[in-house]
């Protein structure tokens, strides 16, 4: 694929330039590494009219379009020969927009997206390492774990706005019920079972029955990484280093054994996504899930008084692990339209990822950690106190090409053990077999 859409890309360049005549203008940028790089880029920058293609699905959803149009107009009034002109479409559609948007020889220069989606545009051809826009000296403000987790082959694709481990939201009001004490969480899955055992004996107001504890395993992508982080929490693996599968470890297997006793004990809600386990903790039917820390965005606008009865605390330790999760994350994708366009795509970055930009937005409006070390001490959301030491213990998770696949396929594997009460081992044997076609 990535040697297609290169030729693809190439001819469509070749066209460009033919259909130009070769006459150059004030816009025109320097090929990336030419003669024209470098200094007189950086100084380019500062002069030249230039427009920032920015492809971002989060303008179309609600709550969200205000503070991007804040970060343009405030950029644009720093840099008034600098537009940023936007590309959207829904968050399932962006992706194959700026794949389809290249092949046909128009290019963004950067993209705001998911940690998940780096392996596909990488092995698109279509991104390239953050090192080639940003430097050195700017990146070591990043925690190294942060970095670690956005490579692909020793390569760093994509740059985190901010961050999240899959963290342990709690009901504080649900533990009083049930005779908890709202202010220690459980640390490990066999704490947390035993008190799921007093929380499963609550009901709503309205008669309904509490569940103590939901993991999404639905059948889309998100689900696979939270059952990823998971596996991690009880120090298993499903890929190596190289990208390859690595599922005969007993961390894998004691994952889906503790997913089926939730099952069988009727305790996590079968086959349910996020946005189901959101509603069902907004409105007081569920005492404990795992969720990005941004995930409370959903609950809150359920439940405005959600902050009253909300907190949070790290993944759990289970079997051998050390309840380590792997990092989510809102990522920056850049692509290589020459020297000036890089230029400009690293002052926008410069100017997003700073306190003062992004306070409001990952305090109030996406709830968030920071992924720079230099804003380690900035106020979080109160609710995401309680786990913020989760940032310490991260696990950076191979990627593979065909990782939302092999996403979904967890989550059938999941579904295997709970829906369809296959036994653990010959679930596991399944999922091998169809997992092994989409890695190596």
């Amino acid at each position: 694929m990535k040697r297609v859409l290169a030729l693809v890309l190439a001819l469509c360049l070749a066209l460009s330039l033919a259909a130009c005549g070769g006459s150059g203008n004030s816009t025109s940028q320097p090929a990336a590494g030419g003669s024209e790089g470098g200094s007189s880029a950086a100084e380019a920058v500062l002069t030249e009219e230039i427009t920032i293609k920015f492809a971002n699905y989060a303008l179309l959803e609600d709550g969200y379009t205000e503070f991007w149009e804040g970060v343009k107009s405030g950029f644009e009034e720093k840099y008034p020969n600098i537009t940023i002109e936007w590309v959207t479409a829904p968050y399932g559609e962006i992706t194959n927009q700026v794949i389809n948007m290249a092949g046909g020889g128009d290019m963004v220069d950067m993209m705001f997206g998911e940690l998940d989606w780096i392996p596909t545009l990488e092995d698109a051809g279509l991104t390239v390492p953050v090192t080639e826009v940003l430097t050195e000296e700017y990146l070591a403000d990043f925690y190294p774990s942060v970095l670690e987790s956005c490579k692909v082959d020793g390569e760093i694709y994509g740059l985190p706005m901010y961050i999240s481990p899959f963290i342990l939201y709690y009901n504080k009001d649900l533990f009083e019920q049930a005779g908890l004490d709202p202010n220690t969480p459980p640390a490990t899955y066999d704490e947390m079972l035993t008190m799921a055992e007093s929380l499963s004996k609550l009901k709503t107001a309205d008669g309904n029955p509490v569940y103590p504890f939901g993991q999404t395993t639905a059948s889309v992508a998100v689900s696979g990484a939270s059952l990823t982080g998971m596996i991690y929490n009880f120090g298993g693996t499903v890929l190596d280093e190289n990208g390859q599968l690595a599922t005969g470890n007993q961390g894998l297997k004691d994952t889906f054994t503790m997913l089926q006793t939730l099952d069988e004990k009727g305790y996590n809600p079968q086959n349910a996504k996020l946005k189901d386990l959101r509603q069902l903790f907004a409105t007081g039917q569920l005492a404990m899930y795992y969720d990005q820390s941004w995930g409370f965005n959903g609950v809150s606008s359920i439940n405005p008084d959600a902050a009253s009865f909300t907190a949070s605390a790290p993944a759990l330790k289970g079997g051998d692990g050390n309840g380590a999760s792997i990092l989510q994350g809102q990522v920056l994708l850049y692509m290589d339209n020459g020297d000036l366009q890089r230029e400009a795509c690293r002052l926008l970055t410069e100017y997003m990822l700073t306190e003062e930009v992004l306070v409001d937005y990952i305090t109030n409006i996406t709830p968030a950690y920071p992924a720079k070390q230099s804003m380690a001490d900035m106020e979080l959301n109160p609710v995401l106190q309680g786990a913020a030491g989760s940032i310490d213990n991260l696990s950076s998770a191979p990627f593979v090409a065909a990782q939302a696949d092999l996403n979904l396929e967890l989550c059938t594997l999941a579904q295997a053990v709970t829906v369809s009460d296959t036994d653990v081992d010959t679930a596991i044997a399944n999922f091998e077999k169809t997992a092994s076609g989409m890695v190596g």
